[in-house]
């Protein structure tokens, strides 16, 4: 099928370090969602034979349609992880130019590769001469504000053989500081001749298909807002879901489930499963529902909402570390939740620390 016929009309799992691992993909297609994308794999350690990064490779079952993200910037290195990718079941194979993480930009990988079109272009050709799925690339506008390239960018994979452009609507300076500009997104969608995907602050399911429709994508990617609210995917299909705390706790004892049957239940399986569940909690509690007044809360403000319905959603909400700790350990030990600790005294420095450690959490994420 071609990839136009694959995404269309799709809301995507974005490529996610640690975000996009596979029981979480497994937790979204359940709940709808039908292209998903792997977390960042690096090349290069797959030469390195590193037995983590041929974990990020491997496709869950019920993937209806499952994309690996590659991070290289070497030709003949990109092309023979592409084919390694595709011979371990990878639908498509994508070219990471959006990592803005220092350690990998310092490398010319990521984001610092995307101020080299004529090198992207030769990286997809390779990539294209060796694989029979499609090759796409995902780029943001630029490095900073006085430095976009996008268009030369996106017309340079074309030239190469991309079958697909994602489009992340800020620069690599921006990070997540600012909206996604999707006027920009809208132009590479209106001048390329082969599929946009839209990338950036869709949380709620009439923000996905006003995107969808106003930009003139072929589809749209999320990567927050499926941390924040992985039944995302199911809104789209039945509506806005004023989610109970009762239900989004089942929610997130499925995933527990999941993570457990990956990572497996002894010692050393469970140190895992609680590493990333605890990840994951510090997104789960940024979710706030529809205001009382019937507006929505926006991606870009954080928000706290102040009448929580219940005593577990009150639990759910917070964001405070005994709190994420405590949740954690219930989900992993499957306990009950009925005796939370307290909160801890707000500090005058508590909520700019909390912002410094979403930040860093934030840049991480976007490592796709």
């Amino acid at each position: 099928m071609p990839f136009r016929e694959r995404v269309s009309g799709a809301l995507i799992v974005a490529p996610m370090t640690k975000g996009s691992n596979l029981p979480y993909r497994r937790l979204c297609v359940e709940l709808g969602a039908r292209v998903l994308v792997s977390e960042m794999v690096v090349a290069r350690r797959l030469k390195q034979k590193r037995r983590s990064e041929f974990a990020l490779l491997r496709k869950a079952p019920d993937e209806p349609c499952f994309g690996v993200q590659l991070a290289g910037n070497k030709p003949e290195e990109m092309a023979w992880a592409a084919a390694l990718a595709e011979a371990r079941g990878a639908d498509f194979v994508d070219v990471n130019l959006g990592c803005p993480i220092d350690h990998f930009t310092r490398m010319g990988l990521g984001a610092a590769l995307g101020r080299q079109p004529g090198r992207v272009r030769k990286i997809v050709e390779a990539m294209r001469a060796a694989v029979t799925v499609p090759v796409t690339v995902k780029i943001r506008l630029g490095w900073k504000a006085d430095q976009l390239n996008y268009m030369e960018l996106a017309r340079a994979a074309v030239e190469g053989g991309a079958s697909g452009v994602f489009v992340h609507g800020r620069t690599r300076e921006a990070r997540y500081r600012y909206p996604a500009n999707w006027e920009a997104i809208a132009e590479i969608a209106a001048a390329l001749p082969v599929p946009v995907i839209g990338n950036g602050d869709l949380l709620f399911p009439h923000e996905v298909r006003d995107r969808l429709a106003a930009s003139g994508c072929a589809a749209v990617m999320t990567a927050r807002g499926a941390l924040i609210k992985p039944w995302l995917f199911r809104e789209l299909a039945t509506g806005y879901w004023d989610i109970t705390g009762e239900e989004r706790l089942a929610l997130y004892r499925r995933y527990t489930t999941l993570a457990l049957e990956h990572w497996g239940g002894d010692e050393h399986g469970r140190a895992r499963a609680r590493d990333f569940l605890r990840w994951h909690a510090g997104f789960w509690c940024r979710y706030v529902p529809r205001r009382a007044d019937g507006s929505w809360p926006s991606m870009q403000q954080r928000e706290v909402n102040e009448r929580p319905r219940s005593a577990l959603e009150a639990l759910l909400e917070r964001a405070d570390e005994p709190a994420l700790d405590y949740l954690t350990d219930e989900l992993l030990n499957g306990g009950d939740l009925a005796a939370p600790p307290p909160v801890p005294a707000a500090s005058p420095d508590a909520r700019d620390a909390r912002d410094i450690r979403d930040g860093r959490v934030e840049d991480a994420v976007v490592a796709g």
